[in-house]
């Protein structure tokens, strides 16, 4: 199947197993001297490429001898080769039992070995696996490789013994509409999927499907521009879902065997996708991508040289020049054997990825790390049954961290692999692992007119002063959607040209869960083209200790965006004016407000704005805009405003 080509692994149960073998590749121990002659005729037949006939042969042979061991241990190859492995895993248990201490029979401990990993049987399996490991010279390093073996099986056992309460649920019938259907990406709110479908005629495509209530909506391609001839595959977007990266391997101009794509979404119209560039693709492979909430960080995996492995993850960011950065290593993510399929949460912290070389239960597992100030924790396996002995990829978590997404693959009625897509609650042992975030939504509009405009929504962290995230609305329907960190305080700043910046506060330090919101955003002209009062705005990030009016530091980002549009705007004047609620005496509350305005328009003057361009004032408790009922409305009546003169 090819979701398996995009993970970077074959689903077909390959053998590399020789058409031509040499007479006699095992001792002819047989004590009867017909089944030495059967056993010759088959190896001549295996020669010759003649399947059937050198199985019949073999059959035979240990027909006339049923100790005949190096029989059953060829009869186990042509099964091998034939893919048919049950049949194989018989008759090299068989050769097993009859030899279990001689070298020749290694191959078949190899096999049933690793045919018991396969098939999650574990417990079974670590018999087999220490018997397999005695035959050979402790630390040498097929020893090793076998050891690895054994704390696979090991490992697995333990999961399964201690399960996780996870309970799989597939998602609506309506979307399963392919024969395989697999990496599903959703949008921060979780009411639009993406996905890759595997059609009957072979071809890849992306298909999107958007929640009308609770219900899922019928598939519909993405987009004629994005879909093709060819295969399209493992899509990734930003959080507002019109930023979409995704992998195309031929049909398109590329730098190499599979690169990475990129196209914007502006209205309801995605445009034209453009190769990443040379920067992100080499002439080496290029595939599954992840992008950050903002889509200014982008996880990608790569054969390219300087990894670890042979398919490492590797990261680049987005400079302000609107450039990919050069790409750098996850090399404390990676190891010697493949990773694949990364994907970053929303928090931007926690990267879930699949791996053969971390301990896991068989193939590609999931895991997850997050990132720190001094790097990236060590990966922890998700755990059974999230985890099988098959391969897992392609995990997407919920920016609340409650929900995940992912794909399974089925035997169908015909034998094939099918694959389908399931959604299931996070347990609480890693949800808790999983810091949740929030995210904001809506539109924004001139204030005056209503019309949609194209604004920027930037985040800041108060403690640090540092940007978070920023993110652009649509420019033809004004829509946008901001991720909002939990466990701290953030400033949300809504700046458009010609417009006044609206400033949002958002307190999330009691907060844990992620809670949607949504928030249309009004912003005002600078010169109003109707002739009405001129636009005011709240500086909504200001703090002051109670009945003072020293500037708290966490105050110095809203004035220096403040001290920003004075100096975009050359000519724009301004009045600061305080306000107080009713609390402490109308002569008292008089003196703070005009305190607390001058304390902000000193600091514009030292940030060398002319103070000819800024003055204050303070009205007190006489302009309240709520009734002081409430300490809720108290709140929103002490506050620091500014308008255009």
């Amino acid at each position: 199947m090819r979701k398996k080509g995009w993970a970077g692994r074959k689903t077909a149960f390959l053998f590399l197993l020789l058409f031509i073998f040499p007479p006699l590749l095992f001792p002819a121990a047989a004590q009867n001297k017909k089944a030495v002659e059967l056993y010759k005729k088959a190896v001549e037949a295996l020669s010759q490429r003649q399947m059937p006939l050198s199985l019949e042969l073999f059959h035979q042979a240990v027909e006339r001898d049923t100790g005949y061991t190096e029989a059953y241990l060829k009869l186990g190859q042509v099964y091998e080769f034939m893919r048919q492995p049950d049949q194989a895993f018989q008759v090299y248990q068989r050769a097993i039992r009859q030899q279990p201490d001689k070298p020749a029979t290694g191959l078949a401990y190899q096999f049933v070995s690793s045919h018991l990993l396969k098939k999650g049987n574990y417990l079974v399996a670590i018999p087999y696996i220490e018997r397999y490991q005695k035959l050979f010279t402790p630390q040498s390093l097929q020893w090793k490789k076998i050891d690895r073996m054994l704390q696979t099986a090991r490992f697995g056992e333990q999961a399964v013994q201690n399960p996780l309460p996870v309970k799989l649920q597939p998602l609506s019938p309506t979307v399963q509409a392919f024969p395989s259907q697999y990496f599903p990406v959703l949008t921060a709110d979780e009411q639009t999927l993406v996905y890759t479908v595997l059609k009957p005629e072979g071809d890849e495509d992306l298909m999107v499907s958007t929640l009308k209530g609770e219900t899922w909506s019928p598939p519909e391609s993405i987009s004629s521009r994005i879909n093709s001839a060819n295969n399209e595959g493992t899509p990734s977007l930003s959080a507002d879902g019109r930023t979409l990266v995704f992998t195309a391997c031929q049909g398109r101009t590329g730098y190499g065997s599979c690169d990475l794509y990129i196209s914007r979404k502006t209205g309801d119209t995605w445009s034209e996708p453009q190769n990443i560039g040379p920067v992100i693709n080499t002439r080496s492979w290029e595939s599954q991508p992840a992008l950050s909430a903002d889509g200014r960080r982008l996880y990608f995996v790569s054969d390219r040289n300087g990894g670890v492995g042979r398919r490492d993850i590797w990261c680049s960011e987005l400079g302000d020049d609107g450039e990919w950065k050069t790409p750098y290593n996850l090399k404390t993510i990676n190891t010697p054997f493949d990773e694949a399929s990364p994907f970053i949460h929303a928090n931007g912290l926690s990267l879930f990825f699949a791996s053969e070389g971390h301990m896991g239960m068989g193939g590609y597992d999931l895991f997850v790390a997050d990132s720190t100030a001094t790097g990236w924790s060590n990966p922890q396996n998700l755990g059974y049954p999230i985890n099988t002995s098959d391969d897992q990829a392609a995990l997407f978590v919920s920016a609340n961290g409650a929900h995940a997404y992912y794909s399974q693959e089925q035997a169908a009625s015909d034998g094939k692999q099918r694959s389908r897509l399931y959604v299931f609650d996070l347990p609480e042992a890693l949800r808790h692992k999983v810091r949740p975030v929030s995210y904001l939504k809506g539109m924004v509009a001139d204030a005056r007119t209503k019309k949609p405009l194209n604004a920027t929504i930037e985040l800041i962290d108060l403690a640090t002063h540092k940007l978070v995230t920023r993110v652009q609305s649509d420019p033809q329907t004004g829509q946008y959607t901001a991720i909002l960190p939990t466990g701290g305080e953030y400033a949300l700043y809504v700046l458009g040209p010609g417009y006044l910046f609206k400033s949002l506060s958002f307190d999330f330090t009691q907060k844990r869960e992620g809670e949607g919101l949504t928030m249309s955003v009004p912003l005002e002209p600078i010169k109003p083209t109707d002739g009405s009062a001129p636009a005011k705005e709240t500086l909504n990030n200001l703090f002051f200790e109670t009945s003072r009016y020293d500037l708290a530091e966490k105050s110095r980002t809203e004035l220096d965006r403040l001290v920003k549009f004075l100096e975009v705007n050359p000519s724009v004047q301004i009045e600061v004016s305080g306000h107080t609620d009713n609390q402490g005496g109308a002569a008292n509350n008089l003196e703070l407000s005009k305190k607390r305005a001058q304390s902000v328009v000193n600091y514009l003057a030292k940030a060398g704005i002319a103070p000819t361009r800024i003055r204050s004032a303070g009205y007190g408790e006489t302009r309240p805009v709520a009734p002081n009922t409430t300490e809720e409305n108290r709140k929103l009546n002490r506050r620091i405003e500014w308008k255009i003169l």
